[in-house]
């Protein structure tokens, strides 16, 4: 066989045997593209987000409020909350004074709510009023929200202004002349294209003027999907009164909410790959020597722990730092909570480094898991884009990453500018992560044959 076959040959079997260079070849992109499939909906009829919590308050007595609100219900895109839970497990309808401590608190189940308030129809103006709350953490998901939300409004609930352009016609007119007047509209109506008069003046009384001539609904009237570009008519009449609840004084309010997640994932990438230097160590021999000393297995492993946390917290203080003269991230206001977090952070990405490197045969099999897990837990810990436009099955397993919860204790220090008590929930998760991850690393290296 001619040498130049014979060393393909030799170079495609070193390949098969190394593990950590096919996962990187296959497994990893393999992974990646099914996981950026199932987040955009690839091969999907219905393409976009669904299932974003959106909380609703509904103080109008108006019919129509109730059909905007069932409206939603069928929008995919949204998850309605619209009911709160006592301390004795009962549950009643939400207010307005509820939303603002819910979207406040740690770990709030929704950023973005909708107020129908008293006023939606009133005789004394034309038009609808809206109050939208929100905690605009990420700008994707921010204006996906405002938009999905505005187009429903716009286009699935025209007869909203209907009842609007009545009641304010029947405040100026009086009961008599109003009656007369639309008596007339749909005399006029019925003659020119026909239908029956009592009905369609029915339909105009009560501010639907979405009928065909026969008074039945409209053919034309807006459906879900429908194109948005007849909506500008009602952008006019229609005002969102909208409400920042977290974040209203944050200086540079996009990098605050992004720099967290590069930062986690850069670290986790630096720290792995200090963790499996301990193969490195082995092959110089280094743990011979060391446990001829009075020097333990435990002892080895802890001080690599502590070097871990300590070299993460001060790559993470600089990333902020860079961040701060880069991009004006105010951090000194919240210095303390901020190194707190980071520590914390630092300590749960250094035990996910041993894990690997306790579970893992050798280096580049540990540098092979890394890359892919480093690559999962950012996608679904939402270091590279919300969770919330994840499909929601998806979105459960976001929970389970230190991604996740390392950018929940960075937005809760730089972005809602929460309190050490408040911050103990988050601390206490990435906490007992780094005690359970660090408990099965320790049992892993006891029973392994690194320091053998």
């Amino acid at each position: 066989m001619h040498p130049i076959f014979v060393l393909l040959r030799k170079d495609l079997v070193n390949f098969r045997r190394n593990r950590a260079a096919v996962i990187l070849t296959f497994v990893v992109p393999f992974t990646m593209i099914w996981l950026f499939g199932v987040i955009f909906g690839v091969n999907k009829k219905d393409s976009g987000p669904s299932g974003i919590p959106l909380a609703v308050v509904n103080a109008s007595s108006s019919p129509a409020a109730q059909k905007l609100i069932e409206t939603l219900r069928t929008e995919k895109s949204f998850r309605l909350i619209t009911t709160f839970t006592n301390p004795d497990k009962t549950q009643r309808l939400l207010t307005e004074a509820d939303l603002r401590p819910l979207m406040e608190a740690p770990g709030a189940d929704f950023r973005f709510a909708l107020v129908i308030p008293a006023d939606l129809i009133s005789p004394e103006k034309l038009g609808l009023h809206f109050k939208l709350l929100s905690n605009p953490r990420n700008e994707i998901e921010t204006q996906t929200v405002n938009g999905i939300l505005q187009k429903t409004v716009f286009m699935q609930v025209p007869q909203l202004l209907g009842q609007s352009l009545q009641a304010r016609a029947k405040a100026h007119l009086g009961e008599s002349r109003f009656n007369e007047f639309n008596h007339t509209i749909a005399s006029t109506v019925a003659r020119t294209y026909g239908g029956d008069p009592a009905v369609i003046e029915q339909h105009i009384a009560s501010g639907d003027f979405t009928f065909a001539a026969d008074g039945s609904a409209s053919s034309t009237a807006a459906k879900p999907g429908a194109s948005s570009s007849t909506s500008s008519p009602f952008a006019q009449l229609i005002n969102f009164e909208t409400v920042q609840v977290v974040g209203a004084n944050v200086k540079s309010p996009f990098a605050t909410s992004i720099v967290g997640g590069w930062a986690i994932q850069f670290l986790l990438f630096a720290l792995s790959a200090s963790a499996t230097g301990l193969f490195r160590e082995r092959d110089a021999g280094l743990f011979q020597r060391l446990l001829a000393a009075p020097v333990t297995r435990a002892h080895i492993l802890w001080s690599k722990f502590l070097y871990g946390v300590v070299l993460g917290g001060i790559q993470l203080a600089t990333l902020f730092m860079a961040g701060h003269f880069l991009f004006g991230i105010d951090i000194f206001g919240h210095l303390g909570l901020l190194i707190l977090v980071c520590l914390f952070a630092a300590g749960a990405c250094t035990a996910f480094g041993m894990l690997l490197a306790a579970c893992a045969p050798n280096a580049e099999a540990a540098q092979g898991l890394a890359t892919l897990s480093i690559m999962l837990m950012s996608a679904l810990g939402g270091a590279w884009f919300p969770i919330t436009l994840m499909p929601v099955f998806i979105q459960q397993f976001s929970k389970f990453t230190l991604v996740y919860w390392s950018m929940e204790g960075f937005s809760a220090v730089l972005w809602a500018g929460q309190s050490f008590v408040q911050l103990l929930p988050i601390l206490a998760i990435l906490g007992g992560m780094t005690a359970l991850v660090m408990a099965v690393a320790v049992w892993r290296f006891n029973r392994g044959r690194l320091f053998g």
